[in-house]
């Protein structure tokens, strides 16, 4: 007698953004719940899945652990002095195909496809730390605006040189791209072919973690310098106490939440609040903070994210209050492990970033954290992966 066929949760397909509308009344659903523990081992990835109770204490640990060890002073100056040069090394090693095309950024974003819609006049976007083109050239394929131009910049040499030898570089289909190398960071020098206030979209996905935090001020800076007025950041990034963080071995931290990976680039681990401060020179407000835990869709473990989540902490573009050197609200997840006052924010926040015009230069249309459990079903492992995304409106 044969058994009945194993039933599997339902799953719907996913047709929405990790953070949902502000203006929504309720946010979308993702596709996979786990609504038994036992059935934890029957997926690779479950929706809507918050942290455990005792996450904190594997915070804790992992934490204590990196600053027992941390990178030594002289290596740090090393490591700052010529980040360009390591990203250099790091795509003439992985070449082109290290990144996935990151065509989900279309559907996290439908500004990007509003803007390649063939009656979309004139619109140009910019991708900064643009790598090797792979939100560049989805959007290029998908375009349908012979009035959209796609400009692409990085600050690595070789990861321009494989934009511009791509074949949709030298002859796109409908619209043009160009690409050149550019230092986010430069102080008040903006991209070749860029005048002030004529970008229309600024994608920034997985660039600001890859910069010092004394140079935030200046990134802002440019970012705001390019933008129209009205003009729109799309932002995406690591989140504090993301897994990618606490796997960090022994002597790899530079400073809290900023470390140095093996093949020698940086990254850091934003918490919402810093966002909010780095764009609008104040945190959000804990009260429009919600607690919709979100999905995974796979066990890849590349340096982003290859699929589509769902809604999770989201903050209203008109809810922001002063800068203060308290710890601000909670929800229904664990407390994350907190040193002091004003831990999860940079003390380079607690005052004016320099090199930065006064605040508040944007206005925030999304702030959300997307939360995901990976299962490695064979080892039995549970893994928790922190994301932030935003979408930031320069303020007319």
């Amino acid at each position: 007698m044969t058994s009945p066929p194993e039933v599997q949760p339902a799953r719907i397909p996913k047709l929405c953004s990790s953070v949902h509308d502000i203006n929504a009344e309720k946010p979308p659903f993702g596709s996979r719940f786990l609504t038994q523990d036992s059935d934890v081992w029957t997926q690779n990835a479950w929706d809507h899945v918050p942290p455990p109770e005792d996450q904190t204490e594997t915070i804790n640990a992992s934490l204590a652990r990196q600053r027992l060890v941390p990178v030594p002073e002289d290596d740090k100056k090393n490591y700052n002095a010529k980040p360009a040069k390591y990203w250099d090394n790091f795509y003439k090693t992985n070449a082109d195909n290290f990144f996935r095309n990151r065509k989900w950024l279309h559907l996290e974003f439908p500004e990007l496809l509003t803007a390649a819609e063939p009656d979309a006049g004139d619109v140009t976007i910019c991708e900064i730390g643009c790598g090797a083109g792979n939100a560049a050239f989805p959007l290029l394929t998908a375009n349908q605006n012979p009035n959209l131009t796609i400009r692409a910049y990085d600050y690595s040499t070789h990861a321009v040189k494989l934009v511009q030898t791509n074949a949709l570089y030298s002859s796109p289909p409908v619209g043009k791209i160009e690409a050149a190398v550019w230092d986010l960071s430069s102080p008040g020098i903006l991209p070749p072919g860029v005048e002030p206030g004529t970008v229309d979209i600024i994608i920034l996905v997985f660039v600001l973690s890859a910069l010092h935090p004394d140079e935030w001020g200046k990134a802002i800076a440019n970012i705001h310098k390019m933008l129209k007025p009205g003009g729109l950041v799309l932002f995406r990034d690591y989140g504090r106490h993301d897994l990618t963080q606490l796997r960090f071995k022994s002597g790899r931290l530079l400073e809290d939440n900023f470390y140095i990976r093996g093949d020698k680039t940086r990254v850091y681990f934003f918490e919402l609040d810093e966002l909010a401060l780095i764009f609008t020179g104040s945190r959000a407000s804990p009260a429009q903070k919600t607690s919709t835990m979100t999905e995974v869709v796979d066990e890849d473990e590349d340096n982003e994210p290859t699929s589509l989540p769902a809604p999770s902490q989201t903050a209203s573009p008109a809810s922001h209050t002063p800068v203060d050197t308290s710890n601000s609200g909670s929800d229904d997840t664990p407390s994350l492990p907190s040193s002091g006052l004003s831990s999860d924010v940079h003390h380079n926040l607690l005052h004016p970033l320099a090199h930065c015009p006064p605040h508040p230069l944007f206005t925030i249309e999304q702030l959300g954290i997307d939360r995901r459990l990976l299962v490695n079903r064979k080892r039995q492992l549970k893994m928790y992966r922190i994301w932030m995304q935003g979408k930031f409106r320069k303020a007319e």
